[in-house]
């Protein structure tokens, strides 16, 4: 999640403007089955083990959490003989593809909030697979250095030990605008400015301050890499003005249970924390951005115990 839970919302509606269109023209693939960042070689599908060559298509779209577990279960799932496809496409035209049987499961359904128009759709048609992270959330976050402001009301009485900035992410983030119009008013940090910058930038932004161990605040969600890589902690929001975490669902389209009965038990199982999710992002989109299929894999080796539990 790049942009925050209301930048979502916002994207998945938009997407569900075009999506009609795009479904109406067939399949709405964009990029059709492909491998995601590259790196991986076409034939390397084992024909053996349970999978017996089936078939699954793995829709995805270009969120963190999605692309790097749509290639830990590629992954797995090909090791146990199952020949998978994964397939780009926006939140509308999946959901569609989902609910005709033309994709066969998805592993980043926000719920309740961000996906639920689609789940009112489609859920009728849909399999809910199980959640495998509940702590999807947003967040004012700051270095665990910084020992004396715990909750995001403390800010306000150290508008000068933080330069009276907020580092923030994109302007047309959710994020920036829950962080503007509900944060900032509800605790009163008018003595506050949020600098819109980018999400790389407020990243850079936030590796500097702590290399030099210089106070710094700023907007992040969960999940991301940066909780697993950095001495950082959310501040506390006793207001609620972030709002409520979701679950991270898997979903199958209809009968999904039925043909893929040992697929359902191990996506069923599938549970990820912080650190685990963390490293995996960290290892695939910044240790080997561009090859993220390499990326995972290179994961993988350090944390063989639990992808063999993947299918067990």
């Amino acid at each position: 999640m790049r942009n925050g839970g209301l930048w979502r919302r916002l994207a998945v509606a938009l997407a569900a403007l075009v999506a009609t269109t795009l479904v109406a023209a067939g399949c709405g693939t964009i990029g059709g089955a492909n491998n995601a960042g590259g790196g991986e070689k076409k034939g390397t599908t084992q024909a053996s083990g349970s999978g017996e060559g089936k078939t699954i298509k793995i829709g995805w779209i270009p969120w963190d959490e999605d692309v790097v577990t749509t290639h830990l279960w590629k992954q797995a799932l090909e090791k146990k003989g199952y020949k998978v496809e994964m397939v780009q496409l926006d939140p509308g035209p999946l959901f569609a593809g989902l609910a005709r049987g033309d994709i066969d499961m998805f592993l980043d359904t926000w719920l309740p909030t961000t996906h639920g128009t689609y789940w009112k759709q489609y859920g009728n048609k849909l399999e809910d697979l199980g959640v495998w992270y509940d702590n999807a959330t947003l967040g004012i976050t700051v270095p665990n250095y910084v020992k004396d402001v715990k909750t995001i009301a403390d800010l306000k009485a150290k508008s000068g030990e933080f330069g009276g900035k907020i580092t923030g992410i994109e302007a047309g983030a959710g994020l920036t605008s829950t962080t503007e119009k509900k944060v900032m008013p509800a605790y009163g940090l008018d003595n506050y400015k949020l600098v819109k910058s980018s999400t790389p930038a407020m990243l850079t932004e936030l590796q500097k301050a702590i290399k030099a161990k210089k106070p710094i605040v700023v907007t992040l969600w969960r999940p991301h890499w940066a909780y697993a890589k950095l001495p950082i902690h959310d501040l506390k929001d006793p207001k609620g003005t972030l709002g409520k975490g979701e679950q991270l669902h898997v979903v199958g389209r209809k009968d999904f249970g039925k043909d893929f009965p040992e697929v359902k038990k191990w996506v069923a199982d599938f549970k990820m924390n912080d650190q685990q999710l963390g490293t995996l992002e960290d290892e695939a989109l910044n240790k080997n951005k561009g090859n993220e299929a390499k990326g995972v894999s290179d994961w993988s080796k350090k944390n063989a115990d639990f992808v063999d539990g993947l299918t067990k």
